[in-house]
């Protein structure tokens, strides 16, 4: 039994014992790899009740559901799926930057809720002249979306990358649901849709908002006669990728789920405790995460879960991490261990044969197996070209394009 399988095996549940001890202070931030505490996960494939997932029905009907409602209780908030009516406006813009390789549809979104409407904006590219339903990526922007996509040079959604290998490229602006700022994010679906969420310990905030958003951009999806929904990709950067993980982990209708260098609370294993840790994220950004969260603010190892399930909840559909080796900040090598001890359910409960390193090296590497991707790659935190390639590299092998 190798180290990372004496880990996992060591605990099934570990129940939060300290919320009501005073706060200690702050740890400082390290790098240091011998500073790393001996790993205790909670295993992915044991019940809270003690009982072991065998099957496909365990998984799905009881354990991925619990391990779900675990996270928004006590990391994310909740995910409200209620509303009363959703619409959809359609625009084909013929003037655009992208419009020698791609149409584009600029669709307003009209979600209601106890009388009051939210509207978010999706911007959809379909590659020109396809004559089939196309496969779609979606990412999640926390950058201006009217910027990026004016710039035809920026690599951060790569528009003409995208369509030029024959997938449908959509982006949606956190801005429309919940803005990515302390002092404003409640000004969107928290004010107008769900206001009972903010006064709950449990309650919605950043991260859920974003998911929700994302969520109703499949329900678009599903409309659109020129997209085939059952092949849709959800990508995220950085916030966005933590966003990502929490909508593939939600919402069953994503066939691929997609993190890039997403760190603390996206794909990195808080329990490492090295690099951004959940007392600095819940200090720089408490807008992002439930109330509940900030109980663990350097207490990682009374947290009752961890990242591994987060990606072991996205299984069976298809998940995917990127890394930076330069982003040390988002823990590489963390959300490298995440990936490989979470997709025990793929090749344990699913029979999906997956290899990967005994132990984890910090170098540029592709891993592309069935159901599973990872990449590590040289150069700083962003979404790059060389992400995109690797992603659509991954799609193109599940959804056997190539």
């Amino acid at each position: 039994m190798n180290a990372i399988q004496r880990c996992v095996a060591a605990m099934t549940f570990l129940g939060f014992l300290g919320a009501q001890q005073p706060m200690m202070a702050q740890r400082p931030i390290h790098y240091d790899e011998s500073k790393v505490p001996d790993l205790i996960l909670p295993d992915v494939l044991v019940g809270y009740d003690g009982s072991l997932v065998r099957t496909p029905g365990d998984w799905e009907n009881k354990r991925r559901p619990e391990l779900v409602a675990k996270f928004a209780d006590q990391v994310y908030g909740q995910l409200p799926k209620d509303f009363d009516k959703i619409g959809f406006g359609v625009q084909i813009q013929p003037n655009h930057p992208h419009s020698e390789y791609s149409t584009l549809k600029q669709v307003a979104i009209d979600v209601s809720r106890n009388g009051k409407t939210q509207t978010m904006h999706l911007k959809l590219y379909l590659p020109k002249n396809a004559t089939a339903p196309m496969p779609v990526f979606v990412l999640i922007s926390h950058r201006d979306v009217e910027k990026l996509t004016a710039d035809t040079e920026n690599r951060f959604f790569p528009v003409e990358q995208i369509v030029n290998r024959g997938y449908a490229a959509a982006i949606f602006d956190v801005e429309f649901v919940s803005p990515d700022d302390p002092d404003r994010y409640t000004e969107g679906i928290l004010d107008e849709l769900y206001p009972e969420q903010k006064s709950m310990p449990n309650g919605m905030k950043g991260l859920s908002a974003w998911a929700w958003g994302a969520m109703r951009v499949m329900d678009y999806l599903e409309k659109d006669p020129e997209v085939d929904a059952s092949r849709a990709v959800v990508i995220g950067h950085s916030r966005g990728g933590k966003a990502a993980l929490w909508t593939g982990a939600n919402d069953t209708r994503w066939a691929i789920t997609v993190s890039n260098e997403s760190g603390c609370g996206g794909a990195a294993l808080s329990k490492r405790m090295i690099g951004e840790t959940v007392h600095r994220i819940n200090t720089g950004f408490p807008y992002w995460f439930s109330e509940n969260f900030k109980n663990y603010n350097d207490r990682e190892e009374q947290l009752p879960l961890d990242q591994h399930q987060l990606i072991a909840s996205i299984a069976p559909r298809a998940v995917y991490v990127g890394s930076s080796k330069d982003d040390t900040w988002a823990d590489p090598k963390g959300e490298f261990l995440s990936l490989k001890i979470g997709s025990r359910v793929y090749s344990e409960i699913y029979g999906v044969p997956l290899e990967f390193p005994e132990d984890f090296k910090m170098e540029v590497q592709t891993i592309h197996q069935r159901n599973v991707g990872y990449h590590l790659r040289e150069g700083e935190h962003d979404l790059t070209a060389y992400d995109w390639e690797k992603v659509l590299d991954f799609a193109d092998m599940q959804f056997k394009l190539k």
